[in-house]
């Protein structure tokens, strides 16, 4: 068997020199290489940017939804959308693993896992696809997909349904990274607090603000605001637009008092929503941008010209230990978990 690179590059067709993530095109023939792991894939969780930009070009058509999706991987090898730039991640049974990995993996054939690295980076073959599942960005199908030598990855929990848990696990880096950010008598804005990420991440900062903190979620639409109010986990619930900027900062500034946020979690799926999360902080404050529709040069440049010193984090969908953190979360919580039972079961 050949030897490849740990970070993927030998699979790398078009441009020479990059990491497969930046890739325009790699590799997805399924002969694995010695330090590689090869999967029979169950189904994705493609990213919710990535999955609202295809069914909003495909104007929601099941069949061209498929089309989209499948036209992606023959061009580039890979589910990387052209347009958002992102991915997604999948759930799948291992199938082989390279005899070079002995002793750095404890990963077996027939093991269920998670992989927690982006589909934009992973060699996928799609024999055909079973079912796409329009409100849970989730597509079921049949094929294969690669993990490289530096691929991270979950062993699926016996206790979590697997739809239950690719949701979860596909936004880990979010309450991760929320639990090392809010402390005790934050005021804290989750933009986007009635979705996935946002939900986790409006239940996390209420832990960690404590009973002198304050935690707002913002949200445009109706469903999401009653299902914040009804977890109660928000302490304001604002229906508000987050890409209208001023609207946005007015709302914030109503509630704390003109204070603004300490922290404010972006999880939106949409563009546009840089400035109003920038004018909803406090100078000094942090914002955090976990969304994959955010956009650095929008969020930099805008901040420069409103004259906002905030410090501004772009999201990083691994932190050490967020795997074991996000499940962690659904058992301490029965009602977290009849959420995501609800939605993603």
């Amino acid at each position: 068997m050949r030897h490849g690179s740990p970070y993927g590059t030998h699979r790398v067709i078009s441009p020479c020199g990059v990491l497969p993530q930046a890739a325009w095109q790699i590799d997805n023939t399924m002969v694995p290489f010695d330090n590689e792991i090869l999967i029979d894939v169950l189904a994705l969780n493609i990213d919710a940017a990535s999955f609202t930009q295809i069914k909003q070009s495909a104007q929601g058509d099941l069949a061209q939804i498929e089309a989209i999706i499948l036209d992606t991987v023959a061009q580039r090898g890979k589910l990387h959308n052209p347009v958002t730039g992102s991915g997604g991640m999948l759930i799948g049974r291992v199938a082989a693993v390279g005899p070079a990995l002995k002793g750095k993996t404890d990963v077996v054939v027939g093991d269920k896992i998670a992989t927690l690295v982006s589909l934009s980076l992973t060699p996928l073959y799609i024999q055909h696809i079973k079912q796409v599942h329009l409100d849970q960005d989730q597509v079921e199908m049949v094929g294969q997909a690669i993990l490289f030598e530096s691929g991270l990855y979950a062993r699926l929990p016996a206790d979590i349904p697997e739809r239950v848990a690719l949701a979860m696990l596909d936004v880990a880096g979010a309450p991760a990274q929320t639990a090392r950010m809010v402390h005790p008598g934050d005021t804290v804005v989750v933009v986007g607090a009635g979705g996935k990420a946002g939900t986790l991440c409006a239940y996390e900062a209420k832990k960690r603000v404590g009973p002198t903190g304050c935690v707002i979620g913002v949200s445009p639409f109706e469903q999401d605001c009653l299902r914040m109010r009804q977890l109660g986990w928000v302490d304001h619930v604002l229906q508000v637009d987050a890409t209208q900027a001023v609207a946005m900062m007015e709302a914030v500034a109503e509630v704390t008092h003109g204070q603004m946020a300490d922290v404010v979690i972006n999880c939106v799926n949409l563009p546009h929503t840089e400035m109003g999360s920038i004018l909803a902080t406090r100078d000094l404050g942090k914002v955090y941008f976990f969304s994959m529709a955010t956009s650095f040069t929008a969020a930099t440049l805008g901040a420069e010209g409103v004259g906002k010193d905030v410090e501004m984090i772009m999201g990083n969908g691994y932190a050490k230990g967020h795997a074991e953190h996000a499940l962690s979360l659904l058992r301490e919580s029965p009602a977290l978990r009849h959420v995501f039972d609800t939605l993603y079961a």
